[in-house]
């Protein structure tokens, strides 16, 4: 089985990051629905699935595999976000063992608060050719390529400085003490955009997800990936295996 890719992705708080990887995932479902016979649809319902995942995905190759993994974190839930499905929520003292039993593939304190990747998981969807998505900041991501130096890195940022506070302002979550701690934190943060392998501007969010499924695309097109895919094609037309 082909393996699957580890792709970090980072942005300072409010660039788009999270959203942007959702909506990718979610393009997982248009295509099937957009491109399955089996699927019962009227005309009108085809043609609506067909024009949505072209808009949404931004071509038509369909992406499926994707995964995001679920960090640990010891920072207060929020009122919409559910354990195990936005963060796996757990005291500091849980958090700390976890360190000791070196259960992380990277971890780091942001704003008071641990935030942490559980490498079994990781291994185990990589292994069964699942992409996995990290949503992590650069301490993580410079962690995690020590570790895991095949990765990709994929690092959003805002069109502008007044975008991003604009943004962070509008979440109507934070005060403007926080605010302006999340400003200052994210001038360090796009600092490190260079550190990494691809870098999407997240001016337009159809744009930027265009961008980052392209990216995706041309992963998988990779020779070191196709060639372990079609082996067997590649050997019968050039009657020699692929070179490791």
């Amino acid at each position: 089985m082909t393996q699957g890719t580890l792709y970090i992705v980072s942005a300072p708080s409010g660039a788009g990051k999270s959203s942007l990887i959702q909506a990718l995932l979610q393009t997982q479902s248009l295509d099937t629905f957009a491109r399955d016979p089996g699927v019962a649809q009227s005309d009108d319902e085809q043609q609506k699935a067909q024009t949505s995942a072209k808009i949404v995905v931004g071509g038509s190759r369909p992406l499926c595999n994707m995964q995001v993994s679920i960090s640990h974190t010891t920072r207060a839930k929020r009122a919409e976000e559910k354990h195990g499905e936005h963060y796996f929520f757990i005291s500091e003292k849980d958090f700390c063992q976890m360190i000791d039993n070196d259960a992380f593939l990277e971890w780091a304190k942001v704003f008071g608060n641990y935030y942490g990747t559980a490498a079994a998981v990781v291994e185990q969807n990589l292994s069964n050719g699942i992409d996995v998505f990290l949503d992590i900041d650069w301490q993580g991501a410079r962690n995690v390529r020590l570790k895991k130096p095949e990765a990709r890195s994929i690092f959003i940022l805002p069109p502008s400085e007044e975008e991003l506070y604009r943004r962070l302002r509008q979440r109507a979550q934070d005060s403007e003490e926080i605010i302006a701690k999340r400003m200052a934190q994210a001038v360090s943060e796009m600092s490190h955009c260079v550190e990494y392998d691809y870098l999407i501007v997240n001016d337009k969010f159809d744009g930027a997800l265009s961008d980052l499924r392209a990216i995706i695309c041309a992963e998988r097109l990779h020779l070191n990936r196709q060639k372990e895919h079609y082996a067997t094609l590649i050997e019968k037309l050039t009657g020699r295996e692929p070179r490791q």
